[in-house]
């Protein structure tokens, strides 16, 4: 954003959480501490920043889409559910969306880049021509027909839909409502999924710390090898052999 304080805020000034760390906190929340929910909040302001440069805002506007988003990443936390395994961002990032476009829409004063508006057309249109050839119109095949990339697509056609209520009622006949949420599924967080954590989690248990260590900056970082091993202190041959011992470990104890 061009302004470095919005609603008192000073925005250069914010901190930053690690996983680690936005996760010990957000166990505090839960456990009903106050002060680790308003440092869970401020942790958590650059996400409300980065979601707002999706929209094109006019100057005076600013502080009000920042106090809608803040009321959605306050609604996030309240009813964020740390048993489901998901990461906060990810949960949170629909909801404070969803409150800056309530409040744009309500406002009259949504405005959506020029650039970003161009996409969303050419990915209607890809689509409409996809599905007029009797096919199915994936996200990866709009991307490939408009030269762009999947995250590109799916940014686009986000920025233009309206957000809609996980209780917008889809069926109504005889006082038998059915909701949304009744329609979707999570196929992310079966039974053989979490049958298939929970072997993980133990076959984790066997190896040794450092192996650990390597696995979780390797895969859950997104760390490369040279990067490993200036952060633990070996070679990056040494890295190398013990991410492959480890994995081979893993891959005995699962099967």
């Amino acid at each position: 954003m061009r302004k470095v304080e919005i609603c008192g805020v000073d925005t250069t000034g914010l901190p930053r959480l690690t996983q680690k760390e936005s996760e010990a906190l957000m166990l505090r929340v839960k456990a009903g501490d106050k002060k680790a929910r308003e440092e869970f909040i401020v942790g958590n302001l650059r996400l409300v920043l980065s979601l707002m440069k999706r929209f094109r805002i006019k100057n005076m506007g600013e502080e009000d889409v920042f106090q809608a988003g803040c009321i959605g990443l306050i609604k996030a936390i309240d009813n964020f559910d740390i048993s489901v395994g998901v990461k906060f961002s990810t949960y949170a990032v629909p909801m404070v969306m969803g409150e800056m476009k309530r409040y744009l829409r309500e406002g009259n004063s949504l405005r959506v880049s020029r650039s970003i508006r161009d996409t969303a057309y050419k990915v209607l249109k890809a689509r409409e021509e996809i599905e007029r050839r009797d096919e199915e119109a994936t996200i990866e095949k709009i991307a490939k027909e408009i030269k762009a990339t999947a995250s590109e697509v799916v940014y686009a056609l986000d920025a233009i839909s309206d957000p809609v209520s996980l209780y917008e009622p889809v069926y109504n006949k005889a006082g038998d409502t059915l909701l949304l949420m009744d329609q979707l599924c999570d196929d992310k967080n079966t039974d053989e999924r979490w049958t298939e954590s929970i072997a993980l989690h133990e076959a984790m248990e066997k190896l040794g710390e450092r192996e650990k260590r390597i696995l979780y900056l390797r895969y859950y970082e997104g760390k490369t090898q040279t990067e490993i091993s200036d952060e633990v202190g070996i070679s990056q041959a040494q890295v190398s052999r013990l991410e492959k011992n480890a994995l081979h470990t893993l891959k005995l104890n699962i099967s």
